[in-house]
C-alpha cells in the first residue's frame, strides 16, 4: 500500500517573495522550489497552495497594527503565486493569519505531508504545527532548502522549534 503525500507551499507569493516583505531568501529558493514542485507532481503527490490574504482594512487588524505594512492585499499583484509556481491543480487555502486550519483537516487524509515556502518562522512553522495537532500519526517534514525565513537567524530558530516538535526536516 502506498502512502498518500501532499505538498505544500506556504505564501509564495509576490509580497514575500519581490514585493512588500520580499528578502534576497525568498528570492533565492525560487528555482529550487519550482524543481521540488515539479517533482512532486512528477512523483503523484497531491499539491497545496496556501495564500495570506487579507482585505483593504489590514491596517485596522490586529496583525496589521503590530505589522504595519499592508501585503497580499485579495486582488494586488502582491496577493498573487509568482508566476514561476504553477497552482492550476492544486488545492488553494487562502488564510488571514498565519495557519490555515482547513489546510490541516485536509492533510489528515494524508500519510504524509511536505512543506516548503515562506516566511520558516512565521506560516511555515504555524502550518506544520497545525498539521501535526491534526494529524498527529502522519509524517510530517519541512523541506528546510526550499524555506526562507524572514531572516536565517529566524529560519534556523524556526527549523529547531519544527525538530523539536516532531517535524522531520528533510
Amino acid at each position: 500500500m502506498s502512502v498518500k503525500r501532499l505538498f505544500v507551499v506556504v505564501d509564495m507569493q509576490h509580497d514575500f517573495v519581490d514585493g512588500a516583505l520580499g528578502t534576497p531568501e525568498a528570492r533565492a529558493i525560487v528555482p529550487a522550489v519550482a524543481a521540488l514542485l515539479k517533482a512532486e507532481r512528477a512523483a503523484g503527490s497531491a499539491v497545496a497552495f496556501t495564500m495570506d490574504t487579507h482585505g483593504e482594512d489590514y491596517l485596522s487588524t490586529q496583525e496589521g497594527r503590530r505589522l504595519p505594512v499592508p501585503h497580499c492585499i485579495r486582488g494586488t499583484r502582491g496577493w498573487e503565486v509568482i508566476p514561476e509556481l504553477d497552482t492550476q491543480d492544486a488545492r488553494i487555502f487562502e488564510k488571514g493569519a498565519f495557519g490555515s486550519l482547513q489546510l490541516a483537516r485536509y492533510a489528515q487524509d494524508f500519510g504524509e505531508v511536505l512543506l516548503c515556502g515562506v516566511c520558516t518562522d512565521i506560516c511555515v512553522v504555524s502550518n506544520a504545527l497545525l498539521i501535526k495537532a491534526f494529524a498527529p500519526e502522519a509524517r510530517v517534514m519541512a523541506a528546510e532548502h526550499v524555506c526562507a525565513g524572514v531572516t536565517p537567524a529566524a529560519h534556523d530558530a524556526a527549523i529547531a522549534t519544527m525538530r523539536s516538535c516532531q517535524v522531520e526536516i528533510v
